[in-house]
């Protein structure tokens, strides 16, 4: 059995084009029968003598990282290559909370330094997931950290992480002949910048095989993964057009003599953004090593890629852009509706009522700005919001991303969803923005940026160009909201 290729993220990292994702050990375990470590490690040598070296994992995904320390632990040769995650709970994140959330990863592989350490945010309307991926790229320095990634990030964030300089190398997202959101702007800017993708759910929580061709959709489903992506395919069009796209993949599997989920997978692999794809293994249950090995023998030729347009004709795009499933309605996840999870997060700002105006209410960001000049973030009068000028400030006074103004329009527009979402309001609340630029040179970009966020809402605009802004910074908005009835 040919080993499948390895793909060169950077000159300290490589990782096989086909890991080994570990999430179902979550699913495995949900009943809370834990699997041994030395037997899931096991498990694990084998892929490791078949060529499948790189094994994706999580904080949250049961006891993969104990697993895969028991397997570190045996040393040998070829070495694992561990891709694991943080997914903190969104809060400040200070030096101590990083250092002890990379330490955790560290005392559960029991190594030294992780391979690459793949940060997830919930909400970016809380804004301390920047001071994070700094503080990372400190321990990274540091040795701690080989290199970083990020998980279920939109375009528009990893820029903004990019243009603030954080090192990033990969983003893990969701691609599929599904759901292809990720060859739209995410693709077009990893080409711009030499980050690339390491890619789940390329099959659907196993919906993309030849079991489903011809199969009614099914009543009841029992796993956590078909549920997410049974949503998934509902969102795409439904199971009518979910079976004309399995239909063409099969008709492609037949001439080359391949599965149908190796037709799935290969068209995945040969976007030019992507470094590889994380296929899910159930320890103990199956292995599927020969048939992921055979990704590797063939080529999708132009009449199979026509095929599958056609088939995708009559789709639909699913909403948004990569890892909106998990921050935004409609809520595509496994549990559904997850508005109750971001309601309950901390938020990064303070509330409180005007003294002497009941019913009144303001905003502060702690900024001594606010202290020193005598103003409020934003303040709510009846049904009314007035956002003050906001600029892209981290902290107390750190210019975000001081070169590029359409990342500083996505941190500012995050900053202001914050504070509307405390005054009980959110952007499709907001009746008029006035944007101030330095420069008419950013014109485009901070259009883009606003349009990104407010395409559907269409809010009144003002958008002039100032001699200069203090402070250095490239652009400055402020917003009106109005909480109808």
């Amino acid at each position: 059995m040919p080993h499948p290729p390895e793909y060169r993220l950077t000159d300290r990292l490589s990782v096989t084009r086909a890991l080994v994702g570990l999430w179902q050990v979550a699913d495995i375990e949900k009943e809370g029968n834990l699997i041994d470590p030395e037997t899931g490690a096991d498990h694990l040598a084998a892929y490791v003598s078949e060529g499948f070296r790189t094994f994706d994992m999580a904080d949250h995904y049961g006891t993969s990282e104990l697993i895969t320390g028991a397997l570190l632990r045996r040393g040998g040769s070829p070495c694992p290559v561990v891709c694991t995650k943080w997914c903190p709970v969104p809060g400040p994140m200070t030096a101590e909370t990083v250092r002890a959330g990379v330490q955790d990863r560290l005392d559960r592989l029991g190594t030294t330094r992780v391979d690459l350490l793949q940060f997830h945010w919930w909400s970016f309307e809380h804004p301390a997931w920047l001071d994070a991926l700094h503080e990372m790229a400190e321990l990274r320095e540091k040795g701690l950290i080989g290199e970083i990634g990020v998980t279920n990030f939109d375009a528009a964030h990893l820029h903004l992480a990019l243009a603030d300089d954080i090192p990033v190398v990969s983003n893990q997202v969701p691609f599929s002949l599904v759901d292809r959101r990720a060859a739209g702007p995410l693709a077009e800017l990893c080409a711009q910048t030499g980050v690339r993708l390491l890619c789940y759910g390329t099959l659907a929580g196993g919906f993309l095989s030849q079991r489903w061709l011809g199969q009614p959709d099914p009543a009841e489903i029992s796993d956590w993964s078909k549920m997410k992506y049974r949503r998934f395919i509902g969102a795409a069009g439904g199971w009518d057009v979910f079976q004309r796209i399995l239909q063409a993949a099969s008709e492609i599997a037949a001439r080359h003599g391949v599965s149908l989920s190796n037709v799935a997978t290969r068209w995945v692999l040969d976007n030019p953004c992507v470094a590889g794809v994380i296929i899910g293994a159930r320890l103990g249950e199956a292995r599927h090593s020969e048939d992921n090995a055979r990704l590797f023998g063939f080529q999708l030729d132009a009449g199979d890629l026509d095929r599958l347009e056609e088939a995708f004709e009559g789709a639909q795009p699913l909403p948004g852009d990569c890892g909106d499933e998990y921050r935004r309605p409609p809520f595509l996840t496994a549990s559904g509706d997850l508005s109750h999870h971001l309601d309950e997060m901390p938020r990064a700002v303070t509330t409180r009522e005007v003294p002497g105006r009941p019913g009144e209410m303001q905003v502060g960001t702690g900024s001594e700005w606010e202290e020193i000049a005598g103003y409020c973030r934003a303040q709510r009068i009846g049904d009314r919001i007035l956002v003050s000028g906001t600029t892209a400030t981290a902290g107390a006074d750190r210019v975000v991303a001081p070169d590029d103004a359409g990342a500083q329009t996505t941190f500012i527009l995050d900053k202001i969803a914050a504070t509307l979402g405390a005054l009980g309001a959110g952007i499709e609340d907001v009746i008029r923005t006035r944007i101030y630029l330095s420069d008419a040179a950013d014109v485009m970009a901070v259009s883009r940026a606003h349009g990104r966020v407010f395409s559907d809402v269409r809010p009144a605009n003002t958008l002039v160009e100032v001699s200069e802004l203090i402070g250095g910074y490239r652009v400055e908005i402020e917003a009106e909201a109005l909480i109808r009835p």
